[in-house]
């Protein structure tokens, strides 16, 4: 079987690839574990200095596999999923090294909460980035509001949430979602030359001053990520949720309630 997350480290520098292609590299609670366990193994790897994160195929990430949400008992179940998760957000944080992502196609959902959880976003142009847990009924989670709300603000963050909004790189990169917006094709070499750079610089020093940056919002990302967990489990319940992931299955347009 092929391994939904692969972990290279020459040197270094370490890449990991979110590797479904066929699905757009949308995770299912299996690989949201894999992923997980995989960042956590790399914060505490004190010879790694910089970590890349990529998608394989067409996509960086579309998020939650979706139609693996319609069976409630089936691999999405949530309570477990929101821990993986958290351990995901808070390892991702707090990691003593310098991540980077390289985006190319969609980062949608859970994937847009990991890229801008890293310390660099590349984005290609035609880049389709959306926090669009609001098509299925369902809140941000991965610290999606933590992650957006550092990076655009509180104001900008709820209008990205509640619209499902869609960005292209450069429309990323004009709200300061994205910090870096390439030709299409170009994001991975990008990104690979940005790592290098970083490599043959006074690591130590960007580090800690990436900890010192991060000090205070460890706590704050914490308190996020528990409510998220307690929206979420409540919005799984919701007719909406199961309109939305109907309709997506159906690919038509939800009838959404307000219940």
């Amino acid at each position: 079987m092929t391994k939904q997350i692969v972990l290279e480290i020459e040197g270094r520098l370490a890449t990991v690839t979110l590797n479904q292609p066929d699905v757009m590299n949308a995770m299912d609670g299996v690989m949201m574990r894999e992923l997980a366990d995989i960042v956590e193994e790399l914060k505490g790897n004190s010879a790694v200095q910089v970590v890349l994160f990529r998608g394989a195929g067409r996509a960086f990430s579309a998020g939650g596999n979706v139609k693996a949400m319609l069976d409630p008992r089936g691999p999405m179940k949530m309570e477990d999923i929101m821990v993986d998760l958290s351990r995901l957000a808070l390892s991702l944080y707090s990691m003593p090294q310098i991540t980077i992502a390289s985006v190319h196609g969609a980062a949608a959902g859970l994937g847009c909460s990991l890229a801008i959880a890293c310390d660099v976003v590349i984005a290609e142009e035609t880049s389709k980035i959306a926090m669009n847990f609001i098509g299925i009924g369902l809140v941000p989670d991965g610290g999606g509001h933590f992650f957006l709300k550092e990076r655009v603000g509180t104001a900008k963050a709820k209008q990205l949430i509640w619209s499902g909004e869609v960005l292209d790189g450069k429309r990323a990169m004009q709200i300061g979602l994205v910090d870096q917006v390439v030709p299409d094709g170009d994001a991975w070499n990008t990104a690979q030359q940005r790592a290098q750079l970083i490599l043959h610089s006074p690591t130590a020093s960007m580090v800690a001053s990436k900890n010192i940056l991060h000090a205070a919002g460890c706590a704050e990302l914490e308190r996020v990520l528990a409510l998220e967990s307690e929206a979420q489990a409540a919005m799984r319940r919701t007719s909406d949720h199961r309109e939305g992931i109907q309709a997506f299955v159906e690919k038509r347009k939800p009838n959404f309630t307000g219940q």
